[in-house]
């Protein structure tokens, strides 16, 4: 009696819901590539515009804005027929700026940090005292720093505190500085570049973007200290690397300099922020 082979039915009829379900996997990948290119165009383009950008025919990107606005995520002016985001879109952002936490979105890049250059790291917010360490990473032979989660930083003499007095525009982080001037010692003073120090340590980090220092706050440790930014542009958070002076590289070019910059504008990304 011949054998029925019973397997060739099913294989025949899953072939149609494969070709189905990719189908619509590139349907979204590109309706999603519509979305992302408009947002990068400004928020609103022409369908010539948008078409040329996403090199497909404006047949072909119709069809989808067609669908985007159905969802309202997607809108057009009736005047100019130029395409902006919908206003489904505004609620979906809330949203996801409402999960954009600094200090979570920090904590992988701190693991690369302390893996990648073998060095202390740690993501301070500026608190009410000063810039305070929300979570700290050191390596198997940590250097030892008398700094944990919860100790507030200078702001006049740690790299973390010229962060935010460089590029944190507000009177609070001008104030504080002040009182940290006003109560120092004759020897810390002398750290301090002459005359004008605040000025001179904002109008250095300004310029390389980072701050470093060399046995200013801790003798004999030395730190590199790069600003994260949020969807607004402020300076929401700053990563800092640290290490013994011998075997640190504090250079504003430096490796872990690059590396710290590196990190920080990758979490400043997830935060939203678009230079």
């Amino acid at each position: 009696m011949p054998q029925t082979r019973k397997s060739e039915a099913p294989a025949a009829s899953a072939a149609p819901r494969v070709l189905e379900r990719r189908q619509r996997v590139q349907s979204a990948e590109i309706g999603m590539a519509v979305l992302k290119t408009l947002a990068g165009m400004g928020g609103s383009a022409t369908l010539s515009a948008l078409s040329a950008q996403l090199g497909e025919s404006p047949a072909k990107v119709h069809r989808y804005l067609a669908s985007l606005i159905q969802e309202g995520l997607v809108d057009q002016e009736a005047g100019s027929q130029r395409y902006f985001l919908g206003p489904e879109l505004i609620g979906i952002g809330l949203v996801a700026m409402r999960q954009a936490e600094p200090i979570r979105l920090a904590e992988p890049a701190l693991v690369r940090l302390r893996e990648g250059l073998e060095v202390t790291c740690f993501v301070a917010l500026m608190g009410n005292k000063g810039p305070t360490i929300m979570r700290i990473e050191e390596p198997g032979l940590p250097v030892t720093v008398n700094v944990r989660a919860g100790t507030v930083m200078s702001l006049v003499w740690s790299a973390t505190g010229r962060v935010f007095l460089g590029l944190l525009d507000e009177a609070r982080v001008r104030t504080l500085a002040e009182e940290e001037l006003a109560a120092a010692t004759p020897e810390m003073l002398a750290l301090l570049p002459r005359p004008n120090p605040i000025e001179r340590l904002q109008k250095d980090v300004r310029a390389a973007g980072c701050a470093v220092v060399r046995d200013v706050y801790l003798r004999g440790i030395s730190a590199v200290a790069a600003p994260v930014y949020d969807f607004t542009g402020r300076v929401c958070a700053v990563i800092t690397a640290l290490g013994a002076t011998g075997g640190f590289d504090a250079s504003a070019d430096g490796a872990i300099a690059t590396a710290v910059l590196h990190e920080a504008r990758a979490t400043s990304a997830k935060l939203g922020y678009a230079p």
